[in-house]
């Protein structure tokens, strides 16, 4: 191989304060590892000299605590787009150390190829394999891999020999062509194969190979316990009805779901339910609970940007990789978010709130209105244009000191009109065909709970006479009164 072989450090050492950076991956799969440790290093020696440094972070999604994590840390992060999920990010964005632009992931690619946010100078790259002419197979993230090396003046590759060259045959690489000439995205079906099994980079572009061995170090998700278990068998009970009832076709629809662990206790309800025909899912992240429901034959395909599964499971799919690569497919996110895709293969889309309004609205970012837990991610790409939009959430948290069911949402991502179903432990609510005061009547008495109930009937009461009774005096009440009081008990709406 012709390439110029890097430590970290050095390739570290490329890199300048204030720069443009996008990473390969999507979530911690995929996500370059080596080099972004160098960097947050390399960092922290500059702010002890009294020198500033920081860098500008494009990704697919979240990633891992070896870049976001290694580098908040350092206090090296200036801007970040358009995900994240690392707690010490998290802090510096709602500290406003970074400044952090939350954005749909379908948009990401398309609004950097078009000018409308800042093109990356660097592209660091995590590989399984590379060509002298710059063929590359990438390892478990697609993300915005593709546009990140179009648009680079320099491509840093991560050669990550933890990962076999064997991964070629598992992914689907397509970019749409640009405005003027975009032609209609040419996918039938979550197995049509579209693209090419290699990403092709422009190899005077790579300044160098940084060599590691390292798998993306994903943990198991904790066990579900009761609460997410009776949220999963009520997705699943629900789409059963629809599917007996004919709403669904005989040969059933796509799946796309979000993550975590009701993500994995509704996936694992959709398994156990038989009167549910085995499915494919077209989504973002493949996780643990989706390759097991592949295993038992109730998952016949999974196509996704991102096989984020636990080491364990990595190292059980490696050993029968030809298998794996028959029934997953990987692909950039501007695919597999695509709203005309979601819209056209009918796709049924489980995502997880916050909280939810009364109405219907549904805040899936933030806490209290102001506090950033991680971004709108791709909810948005397939709430408004699923076939059917199903929002999940316990009814309570902090130990019931919290309704997630509210008078009105203290940020706004999804509204009233992109949400299908609300599910909570407490039930199904119903959305289709109804009006504001009617939906406000379905989500309290199928979703809150029960302590929580008469409190939300007293504040729909308070405006009568109005196509939607918001009391725009009292919406904000129950988060008022749980920042002041520590529970949102302490509320009231009586007239």
């Amino acid at each position: 191989m012709s390439y110029k072989k890097l430590t970290p450090e050095e390739a570290a050492a490329l890199i300048e304060n204030d720069e443009n950076i996008g990473l390969s991956g999507f979530t911690a799969a995929g996500v370059p590892k080596a080099t972004t440790r160098a960097l947050a290093a390399r960092a922290e020696a500059l702010h002890a000299e009294g020198k500033p440094f920081k860098v500008n972070i494009f990704s697919g999604a979240s990633t891992s605590a070896s870049t976001d994590g290694a580098l908040a840390a350092a206090n090296a992060i200036g801007h970040r787009t358009p995900y994240q999920s690392s707690p010490d990010l998290r802090k510096r964005i709602n500290s406003e150390d970074v400044q952090y632009y939350d954005m749909h992931l379908s948009h990401t690619a398309m609004y950097m190829r078009y000018g409308h946010i800042p093109s990356v100078k660097t592209a660091i790259i995590e590989v399984a394999d590379i060509t002298d002419d710059g063929e590359v197979v990438l390892t478990m993230g697609v993300g915005n891999t593709p546009t990140y090396c179009k648009m680079a003046e320099r491509i840093i590759v991560e050669l990550n020999t933890h990962f076999p060259k064997e991964l070629k045959g598992m992914h689907d690489i397509y970019m749409p062509e640009d405005l003027p000439n975009r032609q209609p995205i040419p996918l039938l079906s979550p197995s049509h194969r579209i693209g090419t099994a290699t990403l092709k980079i422009d190899p005077a572009k790579v300044v160098g190979i940084v060599e590691t061995n390292e798998p993306n170090g994903i943990g198991a998700f904790k066990p579900s316990d009761a609460v997410t278990d009776t949220i999963g068998k009520n997705v699943a009970a629900f789409l059963s009805s629809e599917f007996k009832k004919g709403h669904i076709p005989s040969s059933f629809l796509p799946i796309q779901s979000g993550v975590g662990n009701i993500a994995n206790a509704v996936l694992g309800a959709l398994g156990h339910d038989k009167s549910i025909p085995a499915f494919q899912m077209y989504t973002e992240v493949i996780q643990d609970s989706v390759i097991k429901l592949m295993d038992e034959g109730r998952c016949s395909l999974a196509a996704g940007c991102s096989l984020t599964v636990s080491d364990e499971m990595l190292e059980k799919m490696l050993q029968n990789i030809e298998f794996y690569k028959q029934h997953v497919i990987l692909r950039p996110q501007e695919i597999s978010n695509n709203p005309e895709i979601v819209r056209r293969l009918g796709l049924i889309c489980i995502n997880t709130a916050i909280e939810v309004d009364v109405f219907g609205n549904v805040n899936s970012t933030h806490f209290y209105g102001r506090q950033m837990m991680n971004g709108i991610g791709g909810s948005g790409d397939f709430a408004r244009n699923g076939f059917l939009t199903i929002f999940t959430c316990p009814s309570i948290a902090k130990k019931g000191a919290i309704s997630s069911i509210v008078p009105m949402v203290s940020h706004h991502d999804h509204t009233e009109h992109d949400v299908d179903i609300i599910v909570t432990e407490q039930g199904i609510a119903d959305l289709r065909g109804k009006s504001p005061r009617e939906r406000a009547e379905e989500i309290i008495e199928k979703c809150a709970h029960p302590d929580y109930k008469q409190l939300l009937r007293d504040y729909v009461a308070l405006t009568p006479g109005y196509h939607t009774p918001c009391c725009v005096a009292k919406a904000f009440e129950m988060h008022e009164k749980f920042l002041e009081t520590g529970d949102m008990h302490n509320a009231s709406f009586k007239a």
